[in-house]
This record gives structure tokens, C-alpha cells and sequence, in this order.
């Protein structure tokens, strides 16, 4: 299944910001990141750590997800967070993310007991320690629209929608331009044999 990408601004500012990091290499360090640069995204923005047996537990886990919810996330398995039948496809996405050192964006519904579903939006970025790409993950996870409803209703579980791999080549207008480096030019000088 496939996605436009990214279409949530926040989604694509993390995406821009992961990938400058990043630079040439295949994920930029963990201890590189920093939260000021994206103190406007925190609320929607996780760390997990990278333990399928574990579920992914969440490191960090910003305000506004922790309110959509209904309780603090940190130290609970990411994968809780998902509807039984889209648990083993979400966990095929983080250690997919991991393994290929590569950027997941993928539409998703949040579940409500009494509201109507809200449409989300997932990024999940691998994070690089030591060169180990299977430590821990960057990610969002922001409704398409603030619902009515946050912090009065929680979503009980997430449906996992459409997915899509983000390399520059599906997704350019997503990645900042690399400074363009001088070209040496030919030089004709005027002159030649005399005589």
C-alpha cells in the first residue's frame, strides 16, 4: 500500500530535520538530536527503544500523544498502541525502519469508544548508536486534525492504514537541497605560439 508523502506539516518538518542530521550516512546519532530544534513538534514526537520482545517501549513520549492516549506513555510498549490485526504489521514497520535504515510514514485511524475516528498520521525514523541502527527509533504520531475531543476522550486502539518507504527519490520535495559544490571550470587564456 502507498501514501502521498508525509501530509501532516509537523510530519514533514521532523522528516526535513532527521535527514539534515543525517547527512550520508544511514541515520544521524542518537545523542545529535536536539529538542529545541523541535520544540514546535515535541508534543507529537516519541523515542522508543528498539526491543521487539518488549513491544518498543517508549523512552519519551510528548504531551499531546500521551493526551490522545489518555495516559503517559513512557515506558509502555508502542505496539499496545495498535488494534490486534495491525500489531504484526507495525512491528514489521519498526524493525523494516531499522533494517533498511530507512524513513516510514503511514496513515493510521485512532479508535474512540464513544467519538468519531481520527484520522493519524505516523513517522518512524531510525536513530544510529555506536552504528547500530537497532537501538532506538524517532518518531510522530499526530491526528490530521486536533479532535474535539482530546483530553476528555482517549483513543482505546490504532488501525494501521497505508504505508510508504521515504527515500529522496519518492520523496524530494521532502529532503533539503545539499549545497552544490564549485565546479572548476575551463579557462581560456589568450595567447599562444609567437613567431
Amino acid at each position: 500500500m502507498q501514501i502521498e508523502p508525509m501530509k501532516h506539516p509537523s510530519s514533514r518538518e521532523l522528516f526535513r530535520y532527521w535527514t539534515t542530521l543525517r547527512g550520508a550516512r544511514p541515520a544521524p546519532e542518537r545523542d545529535e538530536l536536539d529538542p529545541g530544534a523541535l520544540r514546535k513538534i515535541l508534543g507529537d514526537s516519541f523515542v522508543l527503544t528498539f526491543d521487539p520482545a518488549a513491544g518498543f517501549p517508549f523512552r519519551l513520549a510528548g504531551t499531546r500523544l500521551c493526551g490522545l492516549a489518555g495516559r503517559e506513555l513512557k515506558g509502555r510498549a508502542f505496539v499496545d498502541l495498535w488494534d490486534e490485526e495491525s500489531r504484526p504489521l507495525v512491528t514489521a514497520l519498526l524493525g523494516g525502519a531499522a533494517d533498511e535504515a530507512a524513513a516510514v510514514a503511514a496513515g493510521a485511524v485512532g479508535l474512540t469508544d464513544s467519538e468519531p475516528p481520527v484520522p493519524l498520521e505516523l513517522v518512524l525514523l531510525p536513530l544510529a548508536h555506536r552504528r547500530s541502527l537497532h537501538e532506538r527509533l524517532l518518531g510522530l504520531l499526530v491526528p490530521l486534525e486536533t479532535p474535539y475531543w482530546l483530553g476528555v476522550s482517549k483513543v482505546r486502539a490504532i488501525r494501521i492504514g497505508a504505508f510508504r518507504n521515504l527515500t529522496p527519490w519518492s520523496a524530494p520535495s521532502l529532503v533539503p537541497a545539499l549545497p552544490e559544490r564549485a565546479r572548476p571550470r575551463l579557462v581560456l587564456l589568450e595567447g599562444g605560439r609567437v613567431g
